[in-house]
């Protein structure tokens, strides 16, 4: 057997159906080509193109593992830079317009080390098992624990979904595009990503779309922002926000809530598997997620320092949108900054309303066990596919719906995804301590010790947000 066949045979025995890897264990069986669907044919090839270079050596060996890293980044980018998406950044550029630079910039890097310590256990659970977080949820603790964590993400998902079509309504408002257009234009855009039938492609495509968040970072940079200020509230974290502390709590749960929600969870950990990831590249995953969670917290830093302008000049910004905010940094940043604040906030948008779908889609095929994969074709998997445009059609079309309250809607919704995170974060716990699911990749002690802390911060968040709206005297509310 020469090389290449060697790396399909191996391919095909990674990513196929139980049945299918028989198969080929088995060199004699003629039903082989019977037995493979079109996802296991699709994930096959990827799996070889990654096999073929992880067997590189020699002088080529560095160009080898350049490409092997290129081959398997996606989930770990896609999960953060799709978190960045319309709310977050707004609540971000909310940050900065009413605080300024101080204690929000380092609290942001500290929300995104949180986010990778829960997005690295998604990448263990969907390498070693093969199967998505719903699906594991359904199997291990129930129908009734598979069907409530698949409806509080789906509701919770179409909530933000929401929101990620304000976002590209709002931004290219600024531009003056109609809102039937600019959301009309955003859903095609997520129908032609999804509709490719393959996950590789389906992949790339929105990964060329997520990068564009780097828009903040000119916009930021033409902000002119005191740099001296931005690495002394690195080292000190001051100064502290100072003002009504009802309001300055909820900040700081909607910006937890623009870095750790439970999307992100489903959404990483099915993609994981429809890309077909296995326990040997769970170090590149690692990679992934930490490379994502990185350029995300630089991007969400850059919408905070875009936005200190108006702190400074004392411009209220508590009840802007995103059509609004641009409008209001124009004279302070010029039309070239504003312009790219406002391609940012639609950018989020687009780029989350790909994902958050997605990962609704994921949820759905796994608990009621249809197809679930970008590689499988509509006629294959045509619950999967309804599930993903239906509701990003559904919340499209609210969008266009009159005199909406942005501000509130997307201080909210992070405000809920605080919320629900620490059952979510049960359940993720749960499954990575389980020897059963996980064998040797189990949560070690120090693992064990982040997510706990990373839990206990989000009950407490949760807790001090629930306890400020009952006695809100007790904070000056």
């Amino acid at each position: 057997m020469d090389d290449s066949k060697a790396h399909l045979t191996e391919s095909i025995g990674e990513t196929a159906h139980p049945t299918t890897q028989s198969a080929v264990a088995s060199p004699a069986a003629p039903e082989l080509a019977n037995l493979l669907t079109h996802e296991d044919v699709d994930r096959a090839r990827d799996r070889w193109e990654v096999a073929r270079a992880r067997s590189k050596g020699g002088r080529f060996k560095k160009i080898a593992n350049v490409r092997l890293l290129w081959l398997l980044v996606g989930p770990g980018v896609l999960v953060f830079l799709g978190e960045n998406d319309a709310p977050s950044m707004l609540s971000y550029s909310a940050d900065g317009s009413r605080f300024g630079i101080g204690f929000f910039i380092p609290f942001v890097v500290l929300t995104f080390v949180m986010g990778f310590i829960v997005q690295e256990m998604t990448v263990r659970l969907g390498a070693v098992t093969h199967r998505g977080h719903a699906e594991l949820i359904f199997d291990r603790f129930g129908k009734f624990w598979g069907f409530f964590s698949m409806g509080d993400l789906v509701l919770g998902n179409f909530l933000t979904l929401i929101t990620e079509f304000i976002g590209v309504r709002a931004g290219l408002g600024f531009f003056g595009v109609r809102p039937s257009i600019a959301v009309g234009g955003a859903l095609l855009i997520v129908v032609a990503a999804i509709t490719t039938g393959r996950y590789w492609t389906w992949e790339r495509i929105t990964l060329s779309l997520a990068i564009f968040n780097g828009l903040f970072i000119p916009a930021a940079i033409l902000a002119r922002p005191d740099w001296h200020a931005v690495g002394h509230a690195m080292v000190t974290w001051m100064p502290l926000p100072h003002g009504n502390r009802y309001e300055i709590l909820v900040m700081i749960l909607a910006t937890i809530g623009a870095t750790v929600t439970p999307w992100m969870l489903f959404f990483q950990q099915s993609a994981v598997v429809d890309k077909g990831m296995q326990p040997r590249d769970i170090n590149a995953g690692r990679f992934d997620t930490a490379l994502g969670a990185l350029l995300a917290a630089v991007f969400a830093i850059a919408a905070i320092l875009a936005t200190t302008p108006l702190f400074h000049h004392g411009i209220n910004a508590a009840d802007f949108q995103g059509a609004q905010f641009a409008e209001a940094l124009e004279p302070l940043i010029g039309h070239l900054g504003a312009a790219l604040f406002a391609l940012g906030i639609f950018e989020a948008g687009i780029v989350a309303a790909i994902a958050i779908s997605t990962s609704s889609a994921y949820a759905f095929g796994e608990v009621l066990q249809t197809g679930h994969s970008l590689n499988r074709p509509l006629r294959e998997a045509w619950p999967f596919y309804l599930t993903l445009l239906g509701s990003a059609s559904a919340a499209a079309a609210l969008v266009l719906l009159p005199r909406f309250p942005l501000e509130f809607v997307v201080l909210t919704v992070n405000v809920i995804a605080v919320l629900a995170m620490p059952p979510a974060l049960a359940f993720l716990l749960l499954l990575v301590n389980d020897p059963e699911v996980m064998g040797e990749h189990v949560n070690g002690f120090w693992a064990n010790v982040a997510g706990v802390t990373v839990t206990i911060l989000l009950i407490c968040a949760g807790l001090g947000f629930g306890l400020a709206t009952v006695f809100p005297k007790w904070l000056g509310g």
